[in-house]
């Protein structure tokens, strides 16, 4: 067993495990909370009481799934820890919360941007680069109409012309997605991908959504790197300034150019951007 990985499982379970905790302890105040309020409701003139115990009880219900998010991080991460394999990603024990393979967290700007992501696997950073570079698919449209989004092929391709023919070329047969709400804004969306059709369950799916709210913002742990799982595209972000100093364009400029080689390429942005990084001659922008 190799000491450092183990050390480092330990410490990532431990902080998962210390997570799960006070999230199971948040969920059983806001349990206790509802509970008055129900008792309250029952009696003459105090109806209101009713939507208040609703609130809490969805509150405790956000908390306790967020504790099984943190405990199954936990459990991967000590399994890996007597294994092989790569370091475990978070949002691969969303992906299994939900029952699929595929699960991508996405972070954005008040602009709409995005600003980082997570993935679960190989297939989910893929539809999440082609979102960023075609600028269309369920997450952006969760994100713009703050609804759920619950697509099927064919209907995928014809919602998304270019985006859903590509993704469905990768085999995502079924999408689903869903907007990380706050009480005054929207920080992003949680997408799943399936090679099977007709995703289901889609309150199951707000309700694991509004845990990893509370995990990423609002929980007494915030943890908006999901255990180093975020990526921010520095990456990126450093070719596209390197590209504007070679070339003359417009920073936007740049980063469409890099956007539109990358899909001519056939390949994830984050090569061209290191190609652009290490000066490769045979990359022309003529």
């Amino acid at each position: 067993m190799d000491p450092k990985r183990r050390e480092e499982a330990i410490g990532l379970a431990g902080a998962a495990r210390r997570r799960a905790a006070l999230a199971r302890e948040r969920a059983e105040r806001a349990d206790a909370t509802a509970e008055r309020h129900e008792l309250l409701a029952a009696q003459p003139g105090q109806e209101f009481h009713a939507a208040i115990a609703v609130t809490h009880r969805r509150s405790a219900a956000c908390h306790r799934s967020s504790a099984r998010l943190q405990e199954a991080f936990a459990l991967r991460t000590m399994e890996w820890a007597g294994g092989s394999g790569a370091r475990p990603r978070f949002m691969a024990s969303v992906a299994e919360a939900y029952g699929t393979s595929s699960a991508a967290l996405t972070l954005v700007d008040s602009g709409r941007n995005q600003l980082a992501v997570a993935v679960s696997d190989e297939r989910s950073d893929t539809a999440m680069d082609l979102e960023f570079v075609l600028g269309e698919g369920p997450a952006r449209d969760a994100v713009s109409d703050r609804c759920l989004i619950l697509e099927s092929a064919p209907v995928i391709e014809a919602r998304w012309p270019t985006y859903g023919p590509a993704i469905t070329a990768r085999g995502i047969t079924s999408v689903a997605a869903v907007p990380l709400d706050t009480e005054t804004s929207c920080i992003g969306a949680l997408t799943v991908f399936c090679p099977r059709p007709g995703l289901t369950a889609p309150e199951h799916l707000t309700e694991i959504a509004g845990a990893l709210t509370c995990i990423v913002l609002l929980g007494p742990e915030p943890d908006p790197e999901l255990y180093g799982g975020t990526d921010h595209r520095d990456t990126m972000q450093q070719a596209v300034g390197v590209l504007s100093a070679r070339t003359g364009h417009r920073v936007g400029d740049a980063l469409a150019l890099i956007k539109a080689r990358a899909f001519t390429d056939g390949v994830p942005t984050e090569v061209i951007a290191r190609r652009i990084l290490r000066a490769d001659p045979e990359l022309t922008w003529e």
